[in-house]
């Protein structure tokens, strides 16, 4: 079958921090991509955080390669990355093309095929990004039943909205901690958690990253769902959370086995009224358009080769010419750009293996 549309040596989807340190780190080596990004401007999913998250409760902004990174401050997030992203795009010249929703990726002869909204592009070489857009909310006996709110994450309007609502906060993660944080001091919340959460009491230094992310690349070299790399490096309160602590908003309660229309009830018949349930539970990667590969392991997972530093696994066994970026070990901010630049790395690799079979 001809091939009428452009071929590319590479294809970069999202123009999140994976996304952009990834181009960069293609165009340093002369491969020639283009950038997908869903969005309508620059900022990846920081731009679609809530209002009332600063520059001081986002954990941590990291350099993008060759540029120095927004200093904490009060100024809120989802004004200063997309600005931080949108120059950083400029500044390089990154070659991205936007909206471009990517619908799913074949395998055809020796090309990968990225079907994108009305149009198809055919990389040599596949560079893949999944980004966090996709919210996870478990479901219980009784959830269609509740009459009050239900709100995720992605969806958190700040704390003026709940005051005078007791508000039921469920997940371990940091936003429910940052949740809990701002509305304890203006409105009765409860929080509830699937594991008793882990403290941390020290800083979090470059040893601590690698023992946390470690565990996490294991779970993706052997096929499995990756677990979140926050969930291993463990919880702190910051100064803006101390008055929440009093309060004693983070005391918390085992998950409840029920929703009712007017609350949750929990195994041993325990009920608490609840006006707002907020679910802080995470995001799954979205990787629905790499479907048509069949990257899935028996176990759920996409199984990445995990070799040298563990933040480098990107690439995926059962088709090499994809690598996913911000997935597993490098779905974190430094992660994330160590494994740009592996996955860049990999792309050339994967070139010039095909330009050598060419040639023989």
């Amino acid at each position: 079958m001809p091939v009428h549309e452009p071929i590319h040596q590479s294809i970069v989807i999202g123009a999140g921090r994976a996304g952009l340190s990834a181009s960069r780190h293609l165009t340093r080596r002369g491969i020639e991509h283009p950038v997908l990004d869903a969005n309508d401007a620059p900022g990846g999913a920081r731009q679609h955080r809530w209002d009332s998250l600063g520059m001081d409760d986002v954990h941590g902004v990291a350099d993008l390669p060759d540029a120095t990174a927004p200093t904490r401050s009060q100024a809120r997030a989802n004004e200063v990355v997309p600005t931080y992203f949108a120059d950083y795009e400029r500044r390089f010249d990154l070659p991205v093309v936007r909206p471009v929703t990517v619908d799913r990726v074949t395998s055809e002869g020796d090309l990968l095929v990225v079907h994108a909204g009305d149009h198809t592009a055919h990389p040599h070489a596949d560079q893949r990004h999944r980004h966090w857009t996709q919210p996870f909310v478990p479901h219980y006996p009784g959830t269609e039943t509740f009459a009050g709110e239900q709100l995720h994450t992605a969806d958190y309007p700040g704390p003026a909205h709940f005051v005078g609502k007791r508000v039921l906060v469920v997940g371990g993660g940091a936003s429910a901690v940052q949740f809990l944080g701002e509305l304890a001091p203006v409105t009765d919340t409860i929080w509830v958690t699937r594991r008793e959460p882990v403290w941390r009491t020290d800083d979090f230094h470059p040893d601590a990253g690698l023992e946390a992310v470690t565990p996490v690349a294991d779970r993706v070299r052997r096929g499995l769902p990756p677990a979140s790399v926050v969930s291993v490096t463990g919880l702190m309160l910051r100064p803006q959370e101390r008055e929440a602590e009093r309060l004693g908003a983070y005391r918390r309660r085992p998950m409840f086995a029920a929703i009712e229309p007017d609350g949750v009830r929990w195994a041993d018949g325990t009920f608490e009224p609840v006006d707002v349930i907020l679910w802080a539970t995470g995001f799954r990667p979205a990787v629905g358009h790499l479907a048509p590969l069949h990257l899935r392991s028996p176990e759920g997972g996409i199984q990445l080769e995990v070799g040298g530093s563990v933040q480098n696994a990107v690439t995926a066994v059962l088709e090499r010419r994809v690598q996913l970026v911000g997935y597993g070990p490098s779905a974190s901010t430094i992660g994330a750009n160590r494994a740009g630049r592996a996955a860049a790395i990999a792309v050339q690799r994967q070139l010039s293996a095909q330009d050598d079979g060419m040639s023989a």
